[in-house]
């Protein structure tokens, strides 16, 4: 299995540059005073779509010759990649059929419908996403863009790490929330090349651990019925992306759902703008002190900002 690297991140980065934000670094001084650290945030729920996941689809849809797009591409997600698909594709000229599961938040529905895609919904099992998935792949001869097992995605989502240290600088951390892995391995990889001597480190909830658990069995360890009101986080650990995370991410930590609430209100509230609760995961981390960062810099990847407001926690 041939793995991205650093030039992959940089050549991925010149296909999208021009066609995704370049989100701005957000800091705060009373978070700063609160950790004890200088937080660097890199706001991706200003991203196009309201999430990283614009960064990976947009360069696995430009990837693919005219030949492989001309039927069209294909995925299954809770939302996010949904959205960054549909987006991309509708940009490329090309048909998006995208499976949801029923229990996907409204907002994230009503966005991949807003960008034109055909959704199909199904049960909130990963064996239905798989069934239906495979079902309609048959049928159009759409392209199949994994929402984090795939090389062109991961790519993509290393720039955000990459547009965050040339701006800022070295970091002694680079922190991440963990679903997938897609951001991750990409954040990993850049962190690797531009930043050698700090550290990466994922978040994750207590209740979606699988990546956790794997990082520390040294092997993949699927998850089972995950609960956590950061949906975003809900999915098991890719295998390329797992790879790569053994490789190049020195650690991963869990926080609990009141620490991700926690967060989330503080972001929402100290720095002005809409996180979603998978973003507030890596925030959660620190003040829950399961990664200390006392006189230290630190950089955040805010992974999005697509919130039901009809549910919010606070």
């Amino acid at each position: 299995m041939k793995l991205p690297d650093y030039t992959d991140v940089v050549q991925a980065h010149e296909r999208i540059r021009s066609l995704v934000h370049r989100t701005p670094v957000l800091t705060s001084r009373s978070l700063n005073a609160i950790t004890g650290a200088q937080l660097y945030f890199k706001c991706e729920n200003l991203q196009k779509v309201g999430a990283f996941k614009f960064r990976g689809a947009c360069n696995a849809v430009f990837s693919l010759s005219n030949e492989q797009v001309a039927s069209g591409v294909c995925t299954h997600s809770s939302g996010n990649h949904a959205a960054a698909l549909a987006l991309a594709a509708r940009m490329r000229g090309v048909p998006a059929y995208i499976v949801m599961p029923r229990n996907a938040p409204s907002i994230k529905k009503k966005a991949v419908e807003g960008y034109g895609a055909q959704i199909t919904f199904c049960e909130p099992t990963l064996a239905s996403r798989e069934s239906t998935l495979a079902e309609i792949a048959a049928k159009t001869g759409a392209t199949e863009i994994h929402p984090y097992n795939n090389f062109d995605v991961i790519a993509g989502q290393g720039t955000a790490a990459k547009e965050l240290l040339e701006e800022v600088g070295p970091l002694d951390i680079l922190l991440c929330p963990i679903g997938g892995g897609g951001l991750l391995s990409g954040t990993s990889i850049a962190g690797r090349e531009l930043n050698p001597k700090g550290l990466v480190i994922a978040a994750e909830p207590e209740g979606a651990d699988d990546a956790y658990r794997s990082f520390h069995a040294n092997k993949l360890i699927p998850s089972v019925d995950p609960k956590t009101i950061a949906d975003g986080l809900l999915t098991s650990v890719g295998e390329m992306n797992f790879r790569i995370i053994q490789r190049k991410t020195d650690e991963i930590v869990t926080v609990s759902e009141r620490g991700i609430v926690q967060a989330m209100r503080m972001i929402w509230e100290r720095m002005k703008i809409i996180v979603e609760p998978s973003s507030a995961v890596p925030l959660a981390a620190i003040l829950e002190n399961k990664v200390v960062v006392t006189n230290k810099t630190v950089g955040i990847i805010l992974s999005g900002g697509n919130v039901d407001l009809d549910n919010l926690p606070f």
